[in-house]
């Protein structure tokens, strides 16, 4: 059967605005003329493929830098989801990365040397898992933490969140976006997920409770978050 060519469009409303007020980094990052559309040529739409197997997979216990070690400090927490097209099909054996603060709020990245909040010697957090044949993926990790956003006069700080990095069949085809938590009092205030203007965009950028009776441990709290990639019910691209 030959794969379609055209996709039902997404609503431009329920994706975030490109230039966010308030957010410094949106401004600079963001092109302030028109994108110049420059066609893809067969070497970028068809490489490089089978990313599963050039990518280190299987990296989805970010509560630990390696196996055996110390827990990272932090609420444990069970994330799992599907990765959906839009007709609701599920997309397999596709590569997702994801990163994170630790639960006091730090990256372990240089970028992030400023933060006072503490460092976890037990946290590496970021991971690496790939979607199953019903699209599915998971991964343990601990309760990220909320930052304020440094240098900005307007002082706001960031919900927890996790990012993710979906990956298609090459480096051209990804979506990179953020998960909320549930009844989080700073999802409200937040810059980024206030910059989808369409509030049915916002509710699809934040995880649901999982019931812990279809948990398989009792040490960890659930979250469920299904990720759509094409069609009006895409999920909301993220900085």
């Amino acid at each position: 059967m030959t794969p379609p060519d055209r996709y039902e469009p997404y609503d431009e409303p329920s994706q975030p605005l490109m230039r966010v007020d308030g957010y410094r980094e949106s401004q600079l990052r963001t092109p302030s003329r028109p994108l110049y559309k420059r066609p893809a040529t067969l070497t970028e739409i068809t490489g490089p493929l089978n990313l599963a197997k050039k990518l280190k997979v299987g990296m989805n216990d970010l509560s630990r830098i390696k196996q055996g070690a110390p827990r990272a400090m932090g609420q444990l927490i069970w994330v799992t989801g599907r990765l959906l097209d839009e007709d609701a099909m599920p997309v397999r054996g596709s590569v997702l990365e994801v990163w994170q603060a630790n639960a006091a709020g730090r990256y372990v990245h240089k970028a992030d040397s400023g933060n006072p909040a503490p460092q976890d010697p037990n946290f590496f957090g970021s991971g690496r898992c790939v979607t199953d044949r019903e699209g599915r993926y998971a991964f343990l990790s601990v309760k990220p933490g909320a930052y304020p956003v440094p240098n900005h006069p307007t002082r706001w700080w960031r919900p927890p969140h996790i990012h993710f990095s979906i990956l298609g069949e090459g480096f051209m085809s990804r979506l990179v976006t953020q998960m909320y938590f549930p009844g989080e009092p700073l999802n409200g205030i937040d810059l980024l997920l206030k910059a989808v203007p369409d509030e049915k965009g916002r509710e699809r950028l934040v995880a649901r409770w999982t019931p812990m009776m279809q948990l398989e441990r009792a040490d960890v709290v659930g979250f469920e978050h299904d990720i759509v990639v094409r069609g009006h019910r895409a999920t909301p691209m993220g900085f």
